[in-house]
């Protein structure tokens, strides 16, 4: 009787960040929606609390073990960065076109290549830092200096893609010893008081409907991040994080059906070229992983 092969944790890793990209897309949609009536600060807020919401399962499921941690100022650190990446990124989706925010936010592996030289001590060389340095001209493409659309907007987005970078190289830092279900629930505890602040300047009541895109950007936010979090620990950083580019079009399909929102030819060129040098170093780590498996003397390229 043949058994049926068990997905190797690369293929796992890949299907965890396909879903996780999907579910972060939803996220962005409803974001928008909300956006109709609350400040994008406010969603920040309503996004963690109701993410802590759905995220304690986790505590029933693993009891107060789940809390136990000794890298605490670290995640005080990492969650900080990230509350300044997560704000940044609601401000581009609220105050760009959808698409061109989502495209800016793909930025986000190269910067997350860069980080995994110098915090995790991966080995790129000059292949890699091409790809990296043709996705950043991807990414000018979308900006346009000197263009209409090259504004503050578009710079908020960049920084966002920026921490996001180094919120991903902590996650996997974390992984090395952190389970990751302590991971998402540390982080969406320690979000809810950081977004109060922000949001609490800008406050409004939400009404009606809003009530439902609120509640579904934490439920899909929290969901994105746990899976996002599991493929992190299976896969490497600069391989796996390029998949996430499927968030994109689920985006543009969303925003030209909902928003009337069509995705501009820069946009689309510039997003190609990011995905292609994103594809590329995805394409470059998986082949030197399995060749270090074999000739663990291999040089990185």
């Amino acid at each position: 009787m043949n058994v049926p092969a068990t997905p190797s944790p690369v293929l796992r890793a890949a299907a965890l960040m396909t879903v996780s990209a999907v579910l972060f897309g939803l996220m962005a949609i409803t974001i928008r929606l909300a956006s109709r009536q609350l400040h994008a600060f406010e969603i920040a807020f309503f996004r963690n609390l109701f993410g802590l919401v759905f995220a304690l399962p986790i505590l029933l499921r693993h009891g107060p073990s789940i809390l136990h941690t000794r890298r605490l100022p670290f995640y005080l650190l990492r969650c900080t960065i990230g509350m300044v990446s997560m704000l940044a990124g609601f401000w581009a989706l609220v105050h760009l076109p959808m698409s061109q925010a989502v495209a800016i936010a793909y930025s986000t592996p190269l910067f997350v290549t860069i980080g995994a030289v110098l915090v995790l001590g991966e080995v790129v060389r000059v292949r890699r830092w091409t790809a990296v340095a043709i996705g950043f001209i991807g990414v000018l493409i979308v900006l346009q200096p000197g263009a209409d659309t090259f504004t503050l907007g578009a710079l908020v987005a960049l920084l966002g893609a920026a921490l996001s970078g180094t919120t991903a190289i902590s996650i996997k830092f974390l992984t090395r010893t952190e389970r990751p279900d302590t991971i998402v629930f540390y982080t969406t505890l320690i979000w809810v008081p950081l977004s109060l602040l922000p949001a609490w300047w800008v406050w409004e009541t939400p009404v009606g409907i809003t009530w439902l895109w609120i509640v579904a950007a934490g439920f899909f936010g929290t969901a994105g991040h746990m899976l996002w979090t599991r493929a992190l620990n299976l896969g490497d950083a600069s391989a796996i994080t390029p998949i996430s580019f499927v968030q994109l079009p689920v985006v543009a399909i969303a925003a030209y059906l909902l928003f009337d929102e069509a995705m501009t030819r820069w946009t689309i060129i510039g997003s190609l070229v990011i995905f292609a040098a994103n594809l590329y170093i995805a394409r470059r780590e998986y082949q030197l992983a399995r060749r270090a498996t074999t000739d663990p003397d291999i040089a990185a390229s």
